[in-house]
């Protein structure tokens, strides 16, 4: 087999694969070929398909060089295209030698590497380990791949169990970590291998990986876990590990059952992009809760602590019917509620500069606030025609403002047309606003001013405001 050249022996933020003192598994006193090999395969075979592109994150330590050697060994016979990314944190004096490391490993098994250096918010209150896996995970899903790669083994997703527990984690945090996450693209293909058996493997294939001094500080979390805590369990529980991994796996097929009850309990309580509360009020607290959790997953928002979640839920079903709800849920996210709905809103700080200005562009930016898109169409928007070779001015709302959409009605306030529109008083203030000089003529999802509109025949422009994060907050029809 293929293996690649170890690091010089010397250097301390190495290891080369003769180093080891004693193997942790009989494997590796063997000449035999492990097994780590065929089951990589199988899980490859069942996950992947010819002709995809894989994006292995490579930090250079044991568990990711092991899986880089597997899936630059497996490419041929199952046809995938393999890259390799290094994110440089910036956190460790010696980042810059593994990146070297990491880009000569690549080289000598002709991969593709990338290097992405990230900055780790610190101010964040998150912890370095969670910034930087944000940062991480950021780096790495930016980039074009129909899979990327995780070398995450048995022991990691034990520690990872255990930390959830100690946190007070629901199912779903107890469930850990997923083989397979769809919703981004990840693949962990070691999930089920315990570290002793990728130490030897790499210790037969004599590979050679990077060594971070981080992983011995105890201070964090996870490193307490590894060398205090799961030693001193073992000594009890040789299977400790496997047993909280297998626990995890039986905890994801539960969270797979909530999930399965929550979307059934959707099918009567979501309408549209958000919750109907008189029909959330019917089901019981546990029930509505997990909906709540289910709805807060689907777009992709952190998921609050039970007293978080319980206050949510008792401010949109306990408040009065014109209380103007507005919990943060996370960042800029905040839960709403208007006409006996919830909403999810992203609010964002807009701009207190300058007019931006519109041509007809099919897309248009919008800083804190999505963007303006159009598209052509005969007989109804804004007249092509007379707005040709005419910038309009995007603007927020300052108070006052009148609008006249209809040719056989009086102009009316903008407030009124939102309001016959059920548009939510939240979003009301961060429409744009299209003028031409100090004429107003378009509000998108209102309409346009009846004197620019597009006659029956005449090309026009119809403009729709995408807001930010508008996956997770569209206005009612």
């Amino acid at each position: 087999m293929a293996s690649s050249r170890k690091p010089l022996s010397n250097n301390p933020i190495f290891t080369a694969g003769s180093e080891r003192s004693q193997p942790c598994d009989p494997v590796a006193a063997s000449h035999l070929p492990p097994a780590l090999p065929g089951r990589v395969n199988a899980f490859l075979s069942s996950h992947i398909q010819s002709g995809q592109h894989l994006l292995l994150a490579f930090s250079g330590g044991l568990d990711s060089r092991v899986l880089l050697q597997l899936l630059a060994e497996a490419r041929d016979q199952y046809g995938f295209t393999l890259e390799a990314m290094y994110v440089h944190h910036g956190l460790s004096p010696n980042a810059d030698a593994w990146m070297e490391f990491c880009r000569a490993e690549c080289a000598r098994l002709e991969v593709t590497f990338h290097c992405r250096h990230v900055t780790v918010d610190r101010d964040a209150g998150l912890g370095i380990e969670a910034s930087a896996r944000r940062a991480r995970y950021e780096a790495l899903l930016s980039v074009q791949a129909d899979h990327v790669v995780l070398a995450h083994h048995q022991d990691d997703q034990a520690e990872t169990l255990m930390l959830q527990l100690l946190r007070g984690a629901g199912a779903k945090g107890l469930a850990g970590m997923a083989v397979h996450d769809r919703a981004r693209r990840l693949l962990r293909p070691l999930l089920d291998c315990p570290r002793a058996e990728l130490e030897s493997y790499a210790s037969w294939a004599g590979l050679g990986w990077v060594d971070d001094e981080s992983n011995q500080d105890v201070s964090y979390d996870r490193n307490f876990c590894r060398h205090q805590v799961f030693p001193l369990l073992a000594q009890r529980f040789p299977a400790v590990s496997k047993t909280l991994a297998r626990s995890a796996t039986h905890l994801a097929e539960a969270t797979g059952l909530l999930d399965e009850l929550a979307a059934l309990d959707a099918q009567q309580v979501l309408h549209g992009n958000g919750l109907q509360l008189a029909m959330l009020s019917q089901l019981s607290d546990a029930r509505a809760r997990n909906l709540l959790r289910w709805w807060l997953n689907m777009h992709a928002l952190p998921m609050p602590g039970l007293p978080r979640l319980q206050e949510m839920l008792q401010q949109l079903l306990q408040a009065g019917e014109t209380a103007m709800i507005k919990v943060q849920v996370h960042e800029s996210t905040y839960l709403r509620r208007y006409q006996g709905m919830a909403y999810l809103s992203v609010e964002l700080p807009l701009p207190m500069s300058a007019d931006l200005f519109w041509q007809g562009e099919a897309l248009l930016s919008l800083p804190g606030n999505g963007c303006l898109s159009c598209e052509q169409a005969y007989g109804v928007g804004l007249s092509m025609v007379r707005i040709q070779g005419r910038q309009l001015a995007v603007r927020y709302r300052s108070g006052g403002e009148r609008f006249k959409p209809d040719a056989g009605r009086p102009t009316r306030t903008l407030k009124q047309l939102y309001q016959e529109r059920h548009v939510p008083p939240w979003l009301r203030e961060r429409m744009p606003l299209l003028y031409l000089g100090d004429e107003l003529i378009v509000v998108p999802g209102i309409g346009v001013a009846c004197g620019w509109q597009a006659q029956a025949g005449e090309q026009g422009l119809v403009v729709h405001w995408q807001p930010a994060g508008s996956t997770r907050l569209t206005a009612p029809e």
